[in-house]
């Protein structure tokens, strides 16, 4: 019996060794493997390049504001068919923010508008760095897009608000002169698009510089606090006659915004101006969701003008 014991314990001892091995082999396997795959991940990592993919014929140049001495940049996109007939001068569409705006306005464009120039004008680029760490890259719209400064003075000594005119100045004097010295550019057959407060630098563009573009594109304008001083303003750079066509929109659910964007339409519709054209349009959504639609039904509109 003691013989039979001990022979029994010798086996399980060698089992119990062998499947000692067996799970320390088979760990060791899963480690290597583990190892080999990373590795792998490692070299397709090295040898492939992050990329990001470039929108068609969009060419990006830099610009200076002479006045201000700040510098810009332009999303420029020229139809495809630009360089095939020198003959041909080319209705320019010019917008703000440009790179919240770029994308869909271009493939918006593309199938409804098709011949037309694009040209995206950013925010200030070489703002100071602390307040685009603390604002966003689109810090300086706040300044250049606003018609009057802030009540409150750490706000106003902050974001510099109240300096639309310098802007006009700039797209007037810097932008427009570059696009129409280098491109094939209609000079007659100017639009402006811009949203929220880039629809207040419009309706400010209108009033005071009406001759700056032939259509006007006013998204969702944000004239909180701004018809009375555009009131002002009208009356006193009374303009004989306001020449352009103007589309004005607004979501349905933006109930304060739109009672602004009335008022603002009432002012234009009082003046008489026999050569103003108004189209006014709700959109179904909020400031953030009637921007698509914004886009693509101010194109079909634009579309129908540049056609006629």
């Amino acid at each position: 019996m003691t013989i039979l014991v001990r022979y029994i314990k010798h086996i399980n001892s060698r089992r119990g060794i062998r499947i000692t091995t067996m799970l320390l082999l088979a760990n060791v396997i899963s480690a290597s493997t583990a190892f080999a795959q990373e590795n792998m991940e490692n070299e397709n990592t090295k040898t492939e390049e992050r990329s990001y993919l470039k929108l068609p014929r969009v060419q990006v140049i830099s610009i200076k504001d002479t006045k201000m001495d700040r510098q810009y940049k332009l999303y420029i996109k020229l139809p495809e068919g630009y360089s095939e007939n020198n003959a041909i001068q080319y209705p320019v569409i010019y917008f703000t923010d440009a790179m919240w705006h770029v994308e869909i306005l271009s493939g918006s464009a593309e199938y409804i508008v098709e011949e037309a120039v694009l040209v995206g004008i950013s925010w200030q680029k070489d703002i100071n760095e602390n307040l685009k760490k603390d604002v966003g890259a689109h810090a300086s719209r706040f300044r250049d897009y606003s018609t009057k400064k802030s009540s409150n003075p750490e706000h106003q000594a902050k974001y510099q608000f109240g300096q639309a005119g310098n802007h006009l100045t700039f797209i007037r004097n810097d932008v427009i002169k570059y696009i129409e010295n280098n491109y094939r550019a209609d000079p007659g057959s100017r639009t402006y698009f811009g949203y929220s407060l880039g629809g207040e630098f419009g309706a400010y563009m209108l009033l005071t510089q009406p001759d700056t573009f032939k259509n006007y594109i006013l998204g969702s304008p944000s004239l909180k606090g701004d018809i009375a001083y555009l009131s002002e303003l009208d009356a006193a750079l009374k303009h004989k006659d306001l020449n352009a066509n103007v589309f004005i929109s607004y979501g349905a659910l933006e109930k304060e915004l739109g009672k602004h964007a009335e008022k603002f339409i009432t002012l234009l519709k009082t003046r008489n101006d026999e050569r103003l054209f108004l189209k006014h349009v709700v959109i179904e959504g909020s400031h953030q969701t009637a921007f698509p639609m914004t886009a693509v039904r101010s194109m079909y509109w634009l579309s129908d003008l540049i056609k006629e």
